[in-house]
């Protein structure tokens, strides 16, 4: 007897910018698939998630709660049947090549054209649209990386990889292996994935863990290069743990976080003694070079 496919809703809401990466962490605290699209230059985001019918609601409801609380934002959430392929054909047709900085081509794996000349191309599922290189802070992480490369640092980090991109990025521009953390199951599947996808297994070293506390993100330390791309207030709060683990004349790359959250970010690190060597702006997001003197 064949077996019946799960039923999938969709859960999509609208959101000013300024509030996405609370949503979006909400969302993927629940959903294995989350994607956001813009359907003009100016004017909100769309977030939409997949995931099975009636689970983990309650889950979902608290963690868009908690979204509203910290973006004072609040939105009206709509939860509709789909079919996955339709929701996967939005994705692909709002996923082009991303050209970033001088080094990098970003593209999924619907892609066909060929590979841009002269530039290390990152591919992607086009199915998981968490980092996928259209998203500001990303961006500005790559163009830091870039920045900075002629350093050539040889221990490297990248905590609450995601999607694996900003290892991936390090891994091919740099030579040099990569230790990749997070702490959620499906984002450390996803960045394997990619990096086999990509060629860069070798490279890449994929684990499980919540911020430093896990063995395997302290046991590479001290690291001449931290990505952090992920929100303001946790990067605040990893401060402390990410100056002890940094190589004197070593450098991080803070993301995830809105222009208007860049002092009090900065603030934090600078009372753990780190500097700033220059910002990254994308938009309304910036990405941070700090150095350990």
């Amino acid at each position: 007897m064949a077996r019946r496919a799960t039923p999938l809703e969709t859960v999509s809401l609208l959101v000013p910018e300024e509030a996405l990466p609370f949503y979006e962490q909400a969302l993927l605290s629940v959903c294995p698939t989350v994607g956001f699209f813009r359907d003009e230059d100016e004017g909100p985001w769309r977030l939409e998630a997949v995931k099975p019918i009636g689970d983990r609601d309650d889950e979902l409801a608290t963690a868009l709660m908690l979204a509203g609380a910290l973006s004072g934002v609040e939105v009206m959430v709509e939860h509709v049947p789909t079919e996955a392929e339709g929701w996967l054909a939005r994705n692909l047709e709002q996923f082009p090549e991303q050209l970033i900085g001088r080094h990098f081509a970003v593209r999924g794996t619907h892609e066909t054209a060929p590979l841009v000349q002269g530039r290390h191309t990152l591919t992607v599922d086009a199915g998981l649209a968490f980092g996928s290189g259209e998203h500001g802070s990303t961006r500005g992480c790559l163009r830091a990386l870039e920045f900075m490369a002629h350093r050539r640092p040889q221990r490297i980090l990248d905590l609450g990889t995601g999607s694996g991109i900003l290892a991936m990025a390090a891994a091919k521009l740099l030579k040099r292996p990569v230790i990749a953390t997070d702490i959620d199951p499906w984002s450390v599947r996803v960045t394997q994935q990619n990096a086999a996808l990509n060629g860069v297994t070798r490279m890449i070293r994929v684990s499980l863990a919540d911020g430093w506390k896990g063995t395997a993100t302290r046991a590479g330390a001290p690291y001449d290069l931290v990505f952090a791309n992920i929100l303001a207030r946790p990067l605040c709060s990893m401060a402390y743990p990410l100056s002890q683990h940094l190589a004197p004349g070593g450098r991080a790359i803070l993301a995830g976080l809105l222009a208007t959250q860049e002092r009090m970010v900065l603030a934090a690190h600078r009372r753990q003694g780190l500097v700033l060597e220059r910002r990254f702006p994308e938009g309304q997001w910036s990405a941070l070079l700090l150095r350990k003197p």
